[in-house]
């Protein structure tokens, strides 16, 4: 019973030290890339600066992982060029600065 009670407790201590789906991010880097390969398109979508893509009603993220292929699917879609490391900074600034999500 001991041993499975420290097996159980060092797999929550693995799940504490997960990395985030993104990786290590420059949150400096990000928002330049935002600006030049997105916001043009969400302007075009919603007016305004664009912002409204990420706090409408009825988005259809919930969770960081779903953020991050978001913003993969997008770079493929405007051939932006990004490597992963890019994309990975520009979803963790979004979550930042928009979504929030602790998951």
């Amino acid at each position: 019973m001991r041993l499975l009670t420290i097996a159980c407790l060092s797999l929550f201590a693995l799940g504490a030290q997960a990395e985030e789906p993104w990786g290590k991010v420059d949150l400096d880097a990000a928002k330049p890339l935002h600006e030049k390969a997105c916001q043009s398109c969400h302007i075009r979508m919603y007016g305004g600066d664009g912002s409204k893509m990420y706090s409408r009603d009825g988005r259809m993220l919930s969770n960081k992982l779903e953020l991050l292929q978001r913003v993969a699917s997008c770079n493929a879609m405007v051939s932006s060029g990004w490597f992963p490391e890019e994309e990975g900074n520009v979803a963790a600034w979004l979550n930042k600065h928009y979504y929030r999500f602790e998951n």
